[in-house]
């Protein structure tokens, strides 16, 4: 007979002299919960663990008590207000409170299905407003020109690491690609050029996603890997920091913000604005949503539709520069 795998122990943490043993323990298990089946990413996770944290420190204070099981199910509508506008009073951001309230109704609906009780109070808290932002991406033609290493050749930076830095630009525009699932590839995930042209991508929720690669992308890549003095077996990542150890995207970021001034380009000229620009100029050009947002690997058609408004907002600068009536 298999023993049944008990249940994760509550972790030691700043949340002790707050929270009752009941409550952290069933914090403790909605965070396996997330990480073993939901595969929330780690970044996702410690987000959410400290925003919970923090609630429970607040609640402690507010109530000046313990947090228990039992009291946290009696949660008010007035005690999440006091949070957010706690939160609010320490510059805190419309979209981490957002966040912050995600995490906690998580919390909440996972308590729920365990017969914890229902917290009925967060779900009757509207969340923050958001100011919907376009993203900048750049000019097709200065995309193109983003991945030439001759416009950092000046650098005082060795060969190979002017050719990764090209190639990874090159990536991430040709892709799509974010920054970590760029610099996560591994060496046996990239194809020679000539021997296939698609990438097999771990992106958020290590959810994998198949994306086409440019022929001219894989020569970049490949004539970086030519020259590196790192040795890149097949399970290493394929890009490598100046030492040989897994390259930071704090790096790349300072190569693109080198590119930034040889080209006169503004502060929102970013690693990640290249993958805007891979989407806004797939669209531009006649691109399906839907492709798109698989490309990206959106979990939602809502967060790929915001390219429709930069290419909506392109159409009536044309229409307002070009109509005689305008």
């Amino acid at each position: 007979m298999v023993a049944k795998p008990a249940d994760p122990k509550p972790a030691e943490s700043a949340l002790a002299p707050y929270a009752a043993l009941d409550l952290l323990t069933e914090i403790t298990r909605w965070l396996s919960h997330l990480r073993a089946e939901r595969r929330l990413s780690p970044k996702t996770l410690e987000a959410y663990e400290r925003d919970v944290r923090q609630f429970m420190v607040f609640l402690g204070e507010h109530w000046g008590s313990t947090v228990t099981l039992k009291r946290f199910a009696k949660l008010e509508a007035t005690d999440v207000r006091a949070f957010m506008a706690a939160r609010r009073a320490d510059e805190i951001g419309s979209r981490s409170l957002m966040r912050a309230l995600a995490g906690l109704r998580s919390l909440a609906r996972f308590l729920e299905r365990e017969g914890n009780g229902k917290v009925g109070a967060l779900s009757a808290i509207r969340a923050p407003k958001i100011g919907k932002s376009l993203p900048k991406p750049l000019q097709m033609s200065t995309a193109k020109r983003i991945v030439d290493a001759d416009l950092r050749a000046g650098e005082d930076r060795e060969p190979w690491i002017l050719a990764r830095d090209a190639a990874v630009l090159a990536l991430l525009y040709g892709s799509g690609l974010r920054i970590s699932e760029g610099l996560g590839l591994k060496r046996r995930d990239v194809p020679a050029p000539g021997a296939g042209d698609v990438l097999v991508v771990t992106g958020k929720g290590n959810k994998t996603r198949m994306v086409p690669v440019l022929q001219n992308v894989l020569t970049l890549i490949a004539d970086y890997v030519a020259i590196c003095p790192h040795t890149l077996s097949p399970e290493r990542p394929i890009f490598v920091g100046a030492k040989g150890g897994p390259l930071s995207p704090r790096i790349i970021q300072l190569a693109m913000a080198s590119l930034r001034g040889a080209l006169g380009l503004p502060d929102s000229a970013t690693p990640h604005a290249l993958r805007h620009s891979f989407a806004t100029h797939l669209l531009s050009r006649g691109g399906d949503l839907r492709a798109i947002q698989e490309l990206l690997g959106h979990a939602s058609l809502s967060t790929t539709q915001i390219y429709t408004g930069i290419d909506a907002e392109r159409l009536m600068d044309v229409y307002k520069t070009a109509h005689p009536r305008a």
